[in-house]
């Protein structure tokens, strides 16, 4: 396992992440332990979770769980300081959470303390803005997105007094470093100038998605990355699982995600489903496993902070892990970037 800087801090994560999001539906509490053990002693320091986890689905019932569910293993196992733990603040349009309000000074502060009494800890080591206020063309959004609808004073008032909030919690001793997740390039930016102008606390990260199927982020955001050190925290990493192969063909797995959230939030089209069979055919032709392939592919990327993998099965899990330990050669980097031109967005 390596480890990789967290932007300008000093905070160092596993270059993989285990990701949280099934506990609490998916996954029951003592498999979520099982996972979180297993992790740990393959060196995993990095766990990424949020208030609205779990997702599959979400709902008002079980809002919170997963904080809680690792909360539990915090207390038990005593490995609170050996870790980098990451939450996220969720933005507007769930009813249940704070009655839909967007992104402000109270929603945060009311939000990362209810994190951290699930938690059971007294601080996070990076926190997370789940989307913006604004809109995002994340989420399947690209199609209809317009950023022209946008009110330009009131999104960088908005941002203001977000990172205000952040470097207040920074100052409490409640958060060590402040990230960003399902951003734009101008969003990252226009933080990035704000903590400049005002000795805030400067972005260390953005979690956005990223997978062989989908990578806007190889452009405007890998260079913020690059001149910025704002690394990516890559989550979908396997498309939500489409890359594994395992809904070829029609096919739907008993307790899948694609038999609780339908179209897998959109990814799950027919347009995916050329690119997904020639990136199998690849895997096999080397003889790699196509999730393995998929996720060094992420690792491999100059601008990765950490990949975020999320199983509901151990041996999932093993396999994702065993991940760091794949090297694509730089003849099956060039059959990727064949395949990448030929299918550029599928999802």
């Amino acid at each position: 396992m390596q480890y990789k800087r967290l932007g300008r801090t000093d905070i160092s994560v596993s270059e993989i992440c285990l990701g949280t999001m099934t506990w609490g539906t998916q996954n029951s509490e003592a498999e979520a332990h099982e996972q979180m053990d297993y992790a740990v002693g393959k060196g995993v320091n990095f766990f990424d979770t949020a208030e609205l986890y779990p997702t599959t689905p979400v709902s008002p019932e079980t809002y919170g769980r997963t904080e809680e569910i690792i909360g539990t293993w915090l207390k038990k196992s005593g490995k609170r300081k050996d870790l980098i733990l990451a939450s996220k603040v969720a933005g507007s349009g769930r009813p249940h959470i704070r009655g839909g309000r967007e992104i402000g000074a109270e929603t945060i502060r009311e939000a990362v303390d209810a994190s951290l009494k699930r938690l059971q800890t007294d601080y996070l080591d990076l926190y997370q803005i789940h989307w913006p206020n604004r809109g995002t063309f994340h989420f399947r959004n690209s199609w209809t997105f317009d950023a022209s609808a946008q009110d330009r004073e009131k999104a960088r008032a908005e941002i203001a007094e977000i990172l205000e909030t952040l470097g207040g919690l920074v100052k409490d001793g409640k958060v060590r470093a402040v990230g960003l997740s399902n951003e734009s390039a101008w969003g990252t930016l226009k933080y990035l100038r704000l903590s400049e102008e005002n000795g805030l606390p400067r972005v260390a990260s953005i979690q956005n998605e990223y997978n062989l199927l989908y990578r806007q982020f190889d452009l405007d955001l890998a260079e913020v990355a690059h001149h910025e050190d704002v690394g990516l925290l890559a989550y979908s990493p396997l498309a939500a699982g489409l890359l594994t192969g395992k809904y070829q063909d029609g096919s739907r797995p008993t307790g899948s995600r694609a038999t609780i959230n339908g179209d897998l939030g959109g990814r799950l089209t027919p347009y995916q489903e050329p690119a997904v069979k020639a990136y199998l055919e690849l895997s096999a032709k080397h003889g790699l496993d196509p999730a393995q392939m998929a996720l060094a592919f992420c690792l491999s990327r100059p601008f990765m902070a950490s990949v975020i993998i999320g199983a509901t099965k151990m041996e999932q899990l093993q396999r994702d892990i065993a991940s760091a330990d794949v090297k694509l050669s730089d003849d099956l980097m060039k059959e990727i970037a064949a395949i990448h031109r030929q299918y550029p967005m599928t999802l």
